[in-house]
């Protein structure tokens, strides 16, 4: 079940927003809109958020990416649509239960940490607890142990300034899990850190996320960001949502030109996993290795196999094994069980075609293809 769920929302700044509403709806677009002097920030966005996933809005500059977030935790009123957190509909909660939602269920990482200059790395992570009634003591173990999560043991009495720009927004990621919410909305939260602290965080970001299987949604303009992180990935153009799937999806079979535009400098080598260009175990049997065994059966193909992988290895990892053997690589389960097998020419056909996936297969020519299905055979050997 969806722990968060957007259902058609519109947000609309300017004179009369109703009716322009009701013009976007009717097929007006955000220029006729934005002559009259009305601004359609988002325009009928839906899309849903499982519990302990990572979902990523990614746009540039204007798409309305930083306005759907806000509206999601109720610090923007939508003009039409609704927000469900947990089957709640916080579009209709009053002023006082949207702070209690803020406060207790959903936390905010700012992009420029927010933090209070003259209180201590300590009483900035404790400060939603403050914020809450917590008592005092409590405030400070719970701070504490969010400090210790995000590396920061040892630093509790430090001022703001003395730290880093990536220390300084672990600070703000502890202030946000200290207050243990069950979502985390974190606004290009590392857009203002420099390439190797950004990359740092995103490490932080992806080891916590293991341990502690916290709801995300995370907002950024970085497509190697947004699929280094996401789960599933919403892409907006003017204030709409264009394509949402995996970061494979939007790679191998982007909706639009807009989509495939991102994507051109993407290092396909380590978004593409071995599930997503894996082929059906079939294609090599009765196949003969350089030591003349024929493969037969799926113990055939792992006993071969100069590598066993499973489906979500980057496809990176498979260079070597597969340069130095003939034979394929082998695509496992979780249960150990043969689902599929990526030959050489498989490996190279995927990173030789960025227009169309590891079969050379075109999206339709409508723009607005569906992520294909892939049939897995499981081969037991019996």
């Amino acid at each position: 079940m969806a722990k968060l769920r957007a259902e058609h929302l519109y947000k609309v700044f300017g004179r009369r927003p109703d009716e322009a509403v009701a013009q976007l709806e009717g097929g007006a677009d955000r220029e006729e809109l934005r002559a009259s002097g009305t601004t359609a920030a988002v325009v009928d966005a839906s899309f849903a958020v499982e519990a302990g996933q990572i979902f990523v809005v990614m746009g540039l500059s204007g798409s309305g990416k930083s306005t759907l977030l806000r509206m999601l935790n109720g610090l923007l009123e939508p003009t039409a649509g609704r927000v469900l957190f947990d089957d709640d509909d916080l579009t209709a909660l009053t002023p006082r239960g949207l702070r209690e939602v803020r406060s207790r269920k959903i936390s905010m990482v700012f992009q420029h940490f927010a933090l209070f200059p003259h209180r201590s790395v300590l009483e900035n992570a404790a400060y939603g607890l403050e914020v809450q009634g917590v008592p005092r003591d409590e405030r400070v173990r719970r701070a504490t142990e969010a400090l210790e999560l995000v590396g920061l043991a040892g630093w509790e009495k430090s001022w703001p300034d003395e730290l880093s720009g990536g220390m300084q927004q672990r600070v703000g990621l502890a202030r946000a899990l200290a207050t243990n919410a069950d979502m985390l909305l974190m606004d290009e939260s590392f857009s203002a850190l420099d390439p190797l602290i950004r990359r740092d965080m995103q490490d932080q970001l992806i080891q916590l996320q293991r341990r502690l299987k916290k709801t995300i949604v995370f907002i950024t303009h970085d497509l190697n960001e947004a699929m280094r992180l996401g789960d599933r990935i919403a892409v907006m153009r003017d204030g709409k949502i264009v394509q949402i799937g995996t970061a494979e999806d939007i790679l191998v079979t982007p909706a639009n030109d807009y989509v495939a535009s991102f994507t051109q400098d993407v290092d396909r080598s380590r978004v593409l996993t071995a599930g997503a260009i894996m082929s059906e175990p079939d294609e090599v049997l009765g196949t003969e290795t350089d030591d003349g065994t024929t493969l037969r059966t799926a113990q055939d193909v792992l006993a071969a196999a100069p590598a066993t992988v499973t489906e979500g290895t980057p496809i990176i990892e498979l260079f070597q094994p597969c340069s130095r053997s003939g034979v394929a690589v082998a695509v496992t389960n979780d249960d150990g069980a043969l689902t599929g097998v990526v030959t050489r020419a498989r490996l190279l056909a995927a990173l030789g075609d960025p227009d169309g996936g590891p079969d050379g297969a075109q999206p339709p020519s409508d723009g607005t293809p569906d992520a294909p299905e892939t049939t897995k055979k499981v081969i037991t050997g019996a």
